[in-house]
């Protein structure tokens, strides 16, 4: 196993930290506006809500090419639904966004392989650790490549019951495999993960 001995000294830390002092999942993302109509008002809300709520552009609005940054409360929550408003009164909507796993949720008006494309750009999924143990190293690679790439905790370690956002670039494909590694040189994986619907994997 790779980890080293100060890796070791950083993992035992994190077991004796509460749980509760763990950081929300950071919820803000952009809308970006992809279409070639304005946008003149954007809502989203939790997706347990009945209601959109206010509109988050207020007295402005959002010309094509553009993006306007959307900071819901740092509540846990991450799914929402999200829907915007063009000029002419037509509406487009994403629903059960993954806000914590992306950085940005784009708005395209087109065709479906402009959507398609659009959402893979900004694809992401949330690794979360439900086992009893310290994660020192978590890799996910598409399942075409044969080299597991780099760890992507890096310097960091991930405690029971914690989580972390892994972004995947478009051109990787739906399709990844993971592998995670922990404090006790247990080994887990999972292949064949269909990234494009699964926002969030359980492990174990």
């Amino acid at each position: 196993m790779r980890a080293s001995a100060w890796r070791a000294i950083l993992a035992a830390t994190a077991l004796s930290a509460p749980l509760g002092l763990a950081a929300q999942p950071n919820p803000d993302f952009w809308v970006a506006n992809r279409s070639a109509t304005r946008i003149d008002r954007i809502y989203a809300s939790p997706v347990d809500r009945d209601e959109w709520g206010r509109d988050w552009l207020g007295e402005h609005v959002l010309a094509p090419g553009e993006r306007f940054p959307v900071r819901p409360p740092r509540d846990g929550r991450c799914l929402y639904d999200i829907r915007v408003v063009y000029a002419d009164g037509s509406a487009e909507e994403r629903r059960r966004v993954n806000i914590c796993a992306v950085a940005e949720v784009a708005f395209t008006r087109g065709t479906v392989a402009s959507e398609r494309a659009a959402q893979a750009a900004e694809r992401g999924i949330t690794v979360v650790n439900r086992s009893a143990r310290t994660m020192l190293q978590l890799f996910v690679s598409p399942s075409t490549e044969r080299e597991w790439g780099a760890d992507r905790l890096g310097d960091q370690v991930l405690p029971a019951g914690r989580s972390v956002v892994v972004r995947l670039p478009g051109e990787a494909g739906c399709e990844v495999d993971l592998r995670a590694v922990f404090d006790d040189t247990s080994v887990l994986e999972r292949r064949r993960i269909d990234s494009c619907r699964a926002r969030e994997i359980a492990l174990p």
